[in-house]
Parts: C-alpha cells; sequence; structure tokens
C-alpha cells in the first residue's frame, strides 16, 4: 500500500484527489488551510487517511508537514503539489508582499517539500512527484503577473528535478488544469465566463474528477516512461 502526501486538499481539485486515492486503497496524508473541511475530510474518510493544518508561507510547517506524514504512514512514495493561492492585480500596481505570498506558497513552498521527501524517494528507488500548473502559465493572465511566474517556474523546474532523478525510479510530472468547475468559477461573470468557454474547442468546462484521474495516472506504475511533462487538462483551450 502506498502512501500520498496532497497540499490543498480542501480545495475543489484537492477533494477530488482526496476521493480517487482513497478509493483506490492509498493513505492519504492531507494539508490545508481551512479547519473545517479538514476536519470534515477526516469524517468522511477515517481510514486511511490524516489531516493537518498547516501554513505553507511557514517553513517550520512545512517540515512539521513530512515529519507527521512519515509518523504517520512512513515513507511518502507519491508528492502531490497541489496547494495554490492567488493575490491578483495589475503588474504596476501589484504590492511586494502580493508577489512574495504567491511566490511562496505556489513556488517555494513546493521546492522545500520536494526537497524532504524526495530524498527517502531516491533511498526507496521508487516514487511520483506531481505539481499542479495552470494555463495561466501559458496564457499569462492579464492581472496575475505573480500567479504566472509561479506556475511557470512549476513547469521548469519540474523538467530539471525529473531529469536528475530519472535513473533512480522517480518520475516528476506536471498536470495543468484549464478552466475547471470549482467553487471559484461561481464568483466569475457569467458573460464573461461564456466569452472565456468559447476559446475552449471542446466547449465545456472541465471537471474535478478529470483532473484527479490525470494526477492519479501520473502517479501509477502506467506512468513509469512519462516524465518532465506537462499535462494539460484544459479541452483543448491551448495546444
Amino acid at each position: 500500500m502506498k502512501n500520498v502526501l496532497i497540499t490543498g486538499a480542501t480545495g475543489g481539485i484537492g477533494s477530488g484527489l482526496v476521493s480517487i486515492f482513497h478509493k483506490n486503497g492509498y493513505n492519504i496524508f492531507a494539508t490545508g488551510t481551512n479547519t473545517e473541511k479538514l476536519k470534515s475530510l477526516k469524517e468522511k474518510y477515517n481510514e486511511r487517511l490524516d489531516c493537518l493544518k498547516s501554513d505553507l508561507l511557514d517553513k517550520s510547517q512545512i517540515e512539521r508537514i513530512v515529519k507527521t506524514a512519515n509518523e504517520h504512514f512512513g515513507t511518502i512514495h507519491i508528492l502531490i503539489n497541489n496547494a495554490g493561492i492567488t493575490k491578483d492585480n495589475l503588474f504596476i500596481r501589484m504590492k511586494d508582499q502580493e508577489w512574495n505570498d504567491v511566490l511562496n506558497v505556489n513556488l517555494n513552498a513546493n521546492y522545500l517539500l520536494t526537497k524532504l521527501v524526495i530524498k527517502d524517494m531516491i533511498k526507496s528507488k521508487w516514487g511520483r512527484v506531481i505539481n499542479i500548473s495552470s494555463d495561466a502559465a501559458k496564457l499569462g493572465n492579464s492581472g496575475q503577473a505573480n500567479y504566472v511566474a509561479s506556475k511557470s517556474a512549476i513547469e521548469g523546474i519540474t523538467r530539471t528535478i525529473a531529469n536528475e532523478v530519472a535513473t533512480r525510479g522517480i518520475t516528476v510530472n506536471c498536470v495543468s488544469p484549464g478552466f475547471i468547475k470549482t467553487d471559484i468559477i461561481e464568483t466569475i461573470n457569467k458573460d464573461r465566463l461564456n466569452s472565456m468557454l468559447a476559446n475552449v474547442p471542446i466547449g465545456r468546462m472541465g471537471d474535478i474528477n478529470e483532473v484527479a484521474s490525470a494526477v492519479f495516472f501520473l502517479s501509477s506504475e502506467e506512468s513509469s516512461y512519462i516524465t518532465g511533462q506537462v499535462l494539460r487538462v484544459n479541452g483543448g483551450l491551448t495546444m
């Protein structure tokens, strides 16, 4: 039985990830910032799942995530760097704090977590790291210079780490979602949303489970010859 660490487990995509891995018999260590949602996860999946509230802006809490996960389940076999935040503003108006917070959560926390976890993967000669990127990295969304920079960097570092550990039985990949049906979609003006969807060749938003299934595949033995890749789950929005 393999152990998986999922960050951002209380968000829309995070909940889909917890569901698919639990359904397939994995041990799950889930982290997030929402105490009530973590409690709900624990109540829903009362076996093979443990949760920890964590702030990824705090290095000591990142270290505690890995330490606690190892204490609960042992070696982490699969790491899913799913947590991410946005603090949007036009570039010329962006505050240093907005830039730093987004880069620290979306990029630097991933760097620290991966570095801590991958050491045991190297010893075990098996591992999977899946980073969640975004089509914003390719589109360069207006008002999201910090977010776009963080996701573009994640795609780049994915390729480098994949190259460095490829001979150790470890694969490192990205999944890049497009427009996915999550709570945040409900906040978008309908006319603007329809205009955005007009650019999607498939003509609809994606489902959380479609993203989770892509991540699950990249965590499996069947994906063992795939590494350093960005899998875009976006209905053809970018090609």
